[in-house]
């Protein structure tokens, strides 16, 4: 087996699709020309059985690292959580050179730009909707997925092709969407909604060890 990290569909540098973001990607490359200020790519492992689908870039986190949930809250808990499930090895250090490496996973977003106050519009979601798909079709090893709350869930879904009315978006709720793939949900890992109680760590960690049974008992 190769050790090298699968090549995966990204959106160019400059992708032109959604006017909005570029104009707000143009903005803090002049404001911030240091920082990532591009469309983020996936992060994988060599053969993941595992895609975690997040909502967009943070403004301080991935737009300024260029990994996906590297640089602010979100990212403190879910690495913390891949770790301590057996999906990421090394010490997350918050930057993209600090030698984290995943392990049978991957991890990318339904939105690959930064929107302003991290809110998507549903133009910009369709227009990222095929990098998605082509993900998910460039990953024949995949047994699951896990879709960090309601917008990364319903994107999952389309890029699928499964119903939403099938599969309803609930915490740790589990969904086969297509033969063979399993979608677990989370409410998302945000600051805000582990602050307001909506997610605790325990809650985060039941989805983890929920997918960690899935994959081992997987053919």
């Amino acid at each position: 087996m190769s050790s090298a990290s699968p090549k995966l569909p990204d959106p160019g540098r400059d992708c032109p699709s959604c006017p909005r973001l570029v104009a707000f990607r143009e903005t803090h490359r002049a404001l911030s020309p240091d920082w990532h200020n591009a469309p983020v790519p996936t992060f994988a492992a060599p053969r993941p059985r595992l895609l975690i689908v997040g909502l967009a870039p943070g403004l301080r986190g991935a737009n300024k690292t260029g990994r996906p949930f590297t640089g602010d809250y979100a990212g403190d808990l879910l690495y913390e959580t891949l770790g301590d499930f057996g999906f990421a090895r090394g010490r997350y250090q918050a930057r993209p050179d600090d030698g984290l490496q995943l392990v049978d996973a991957a991890i990318t977003n339904a939105v690959r730009c930064v929107p302003p106050e991290n809110k998507p519009v549903g133009a910009e979601i369709r227009n990222c909707l095929p990098y998605l798909n082509q993900t998910i079709e460039a990953l024949p090893s995949l047994v699951c997925l896990v879709a960090l709350g309601r917008i990364a869930h319903d994107a999952t879904l389309t890029a699928l092709g499964a119903r939403r009315a099938a599969h309803p978006f609930g915490h740790n709720a589990r969904h086969v969407p297509r033969e063979g793939l399993v979608l677990f949900d989370s409410y998302h890992c945000s600051r805000y909604n582990t602050n307001t109680g909506r997610l605790t760590r325990e809650m985060f960690r039941d989805v983890f060890a929920a997918v960690r049974a899935e994959i081992d008992a997987a053919p």
